[in-house]
């Protein structure tokens, strides 16, 4: 595994050194708001200072979670029915999709950000491509069609291609490692094209073959050079992208309840299972932004490629946090297909799994308390005994108490957290 970032010498080979003299010349050119027609991509300085997400940036956040929002509608639909593992199969081929779309624009751009037209342009073709993916996303549920979702994904990444051997053209001293990339990517997504033909259950496995092509082709484009990503700027884009995915939690929940509303008004029960679903949503931002990440993704490439790709797992857990709460508002009315406790779980286990892996991924944070990975664990058993307790409980008293007890478990945390010693002690 290559060293961190801090450990490069000024002079060694990375997926472009960034151009200096240009650059400033380029920030001058954007003081004013107007994006430049044209300007060259090179490598952008991972130490730059004031770092920040872009409107476009965030306006591509917003398209990829409306995606996210349909894979999680579509969760919510097949739990509320019982069909937990065909349903949860399904909820995760679509998720990767969404998020490695995502997350290759992220880093892309962390690197590379001209923001002038073209850049723009082929950022547009890859949110209308998620837009696509989106609008397939019940048929994969409905009919095992994957059809339009490959279709949407393709776009996306040819998009992403484009992006590639534009940083290879117009920037020499990177041009292996891009156009590395370029390929590895453009040579998978004929294999996405032609699993299409596959028939079932070989198309299963020729999904996992192919994801782990996608998860390959960095590996393999950095393997002797690595791209100029921001720390800071990583770090900042996953976390707005929590709390997009955090938001849209909210919003499913919120129709869930509204229509539960207005079929049989207010109740003590839909009371609970509100303030129980609140508390969660806070309680999973603050856990989440309760250490900084950018240090730790600083201190080597193994950092930061652990970290990067095991965010599958906590926007995925996000999203479906809102699949379970909405199952939850089905089972307390009487329309969920599924027992209460069978409820409860559709909402238990993706907070554990949010909790474990925040608890895992903190682990290695240097204010972070060594016994973050042990509070993380007991909660989590806590959680899953909870939700088992449900038919004795009742569904709208148990979200209440997971509520509660991811709450508490937050507190212990922040009591536990090392501290900075003041210059005054």
């Amino acid at each position: 595994m290559h060293s961190g970032r801090l450990f490069r010498s000024h002079n060694a080979t990375t997926c472009g050194n960034a151009d200096q003299h240009h650059w400033l010349s380029y920030s001058a050119t954007m003081s004013n708001n107007l994006p430049p027609l044209r300007g060259r991509m090179v490598a952008r300085d991972p130490e730059e200072g004031h770092r920040a997400a872009t409107p476009l940036e965030l306006l591509f956040d917003l398209c990829f979670v409306a995606a996210v929002g349909q894979a999680a509608v579509q969760l919510h639909h097949g739990l509320s029915e019982g069909h937990f593992a065909p349903t949860a199969f399904g909820y995760m081929m679509v998720f990767f999709a969404i998020w490695w779309a995502w997350m290759n624009f992220t880093w892309f751009a962390s690197a590379y950000d001209t923001d002038d037209v073209p850049y723009r342009l082929l950022t547009l073709l890859q949110m209308g491509g998620v837009l696509v993916l989106a609008a397939g996303v019940p048929a994969t549920f409905h009919d095992y069609d994957f059809r339009i979702v490959t279709f949407g994904y393709v776009v996306m990444r040819v998009a992403m291609i484009a992006q590639w051997l534009r940083a290879a053209a117009e920037h020499p001293e990177s041009r292996g490692c891009t156009l590395r990339y370029a390929g590895g990517i453009a040579i998978v997504q004929v294999g996405w094209l032609l699993r299409l033909l596959l028939p079932h259950p070989y198309g299963e496995i020729g999904f996992l073959v192919l994801v782990a092509a996608e998860l390959a082709v960095p590996a393999v484009a950095e393997r002797h050079s690595q791209t100029n990503w921001h720390p800071h700027h990583i770090a900042e884009r996953y976390g707005l992208f929590t709390i997009i995915s955090l938001g849209e939690v909210v919003l499913a929940v919120t129709a869930a309840m509204q229509e539960d509303v207005a079929d049989g008004g207010w109740s003590a029960g839909l009371l609970e299972i509100g303030i129980g679903g609140l508390l969660m949503i806070f309680a999973m931002w603050w856990i989440y932004f309760k250490h900084s990440a950018v240090q730790h993704l600083r201190e080597s490439v193994k950092n930061a490629l652990t970290w990067g790709y095991s965010h599958i797992f906590v926007f995925a857990s996000v999203a479906a946090v809102g699949a379970g709460l909405e199952v939850a508002i089905d089972a307390h009315a009487h329309k969920a297909h599924v027992d209460e406790v069978s409820a409860a779980l559709t909402l238990a286990v993706p907070l554990v799994v949010y909790l474990l892996l925040i608890g895992l991924l903190h682990t290695g944070y240097a204010d972070a308390g060594r016994s973050t990975t042990l509070i993380s664990v007991i909660g989590a058993v806590l959680l899953l005994a909870t939700a088992l307790l449900a038919h004795a409980l009742g569904i709208s008293l148990t979200v209440l108490l997971l509520g509660v007890l991811l709450a508490l478990i937050l507190t212990v945390g922040l009591l536990t957290q090392r501290r900075p010693v003041s210059a005054a002690e």
